[in-house]
């Protein structure tokens, strides 16, 4: 067994149940606090959690995606280390809360996610934004093209999937710098779901567009989000391309400083998530791929899908949790 087998083989015996049960947690904490108008508290709570779960993981991880520098967030920063100390080297991207406005207003698609991979396997994203385009698994390479008209996009999606363009539907975020994008989507007959938060959950969805009815994202939103949802697309095999958004020299530097040499290059999902990946999402609240948690009166049920980018295995976990006291 070489180096990478067995890095590997840590990475699968730490993140069955284990992982799952760290985005679990940040998803209870911060469903107590659903439709209370209150984004920093929920999205605290959730920090709180998940940083407990991580830290009883057996990895030595490094935080590469996460809630700020470190003089911004007091915990989960870039750079912090988790874990006990004693197993693989990994690096790790996540999102506590990934809509904390969508939790606060009891919203649909709100989700826990974390992701891991071998050290120095994901992408270090500037806290900029990204232009991104992503579709699921079972297309040829190449389908889509982030240079390319919103136009040429559909039609190539279309034709691959062997559908009528207006058979097709478009995750955008609901913004006006998507003015332009949305007009032009509009104007070649597709359908277009808008969203307000959440753009890691409006990638996954294409992942699964029978049961989400999503087929294509498309527009700008937060690169370290986008590292996360490249890490969703490498476990299914699904195809993104991004670009760093540095607008300013301020950004142009910084970007450097975190190791991004070229700050015109388009990074495809294998770029931005390399190596042996796993991902898991936990709804918060309920969405087109996940349900929220929910509360009984003696247990609390969660639902979660976790991802291995090796096997390309697909886990739904959904689970009724009778020992409260652990929540």
């Amino acid at each position: 067994m070489n180096a990478a087998d067995k890095i590997g083989a840590g990475l699968d015996r730490v993140l069955t149940m284990e992982l799952v049960r760290v985005t679990e947690r940040a998803a209870v904490a911060a469903a107590r606090l659903r439709g209370r108008g209150d984004e920093k508290a929920a999205d605290q709570v959730a920090v709180d959690a998940m940083r407990t779960e991580l830290n009883r993981l057996a990895i030595k991880g490094t935080v590469v995606i996460g809630e700020g520098e470190r003089d911004e967030a007091p915990m989960l920063y870039i750079g912090e280390e988790v874990g006990t100390g004693k197993g693989p080297e990994v690096d790790i991207a996540l999102d506590p809360l990934e809509g904390t406005t969508i939790c606060a207003k009891n919203l649909p698609n709100a989700l826990a996610v974390v992701a891991l991979a071998e050290k120095g396997s994901l992408l270090n994203a500037p806290d900029v934004y990204m232009d991104k385009i992503a579709i699921g698994p079972g297309y040829a390479a190449d389908v889509i093209d982030i240079d390319a008209p919103p136009a040429e996009n559909i039609a190539r999606l279309a034709k691959a999937k062997g559908v009528p363009v207006g058979e097709v539907t478009a995750c955008i975020l609901d913004r006006p710098r998507h003015a332009r994008l949305i007009e032009a989507v509009r104007g070649t007959g597709a359908a277009i779901r808008l969203i307000g938060d959440g753009d890691v959950a409006g990638v996954i969805h294409t992942t699964d567009p029978e049961e989400t009815g999503i087929d294509i994202y498309m527009g700008i939103g937060g690169a370290p989000e986008g590292v996360l949802a490249a890490a969703a697309l490498r476990c299914t095999g699904g195809q993104m391309q991004g670009r760093l958004i540095l607008d300013t020299p301020e950004k142009v530097e910084r970007a450097a400083r975190m190791g991004v040499s070229d700050p015109n290059k388009v990074y495809r999902a294998d770029e931005m998530a390399r190596g042996d990946v796993l991902f898991a999402a936990t709804g918060v609240t309920d969405g087109n791929m996940l349900s929220g948690v929910k509360f009984g009166r003696n247990f609390i049920t969660t639902h979660t899908i976790v991802l291995r980018s090796s096997s390309r295995t697909v886990r739904e976990i959904k689970a009724r949790h009778q020992d409260l006291d652990k929540f």
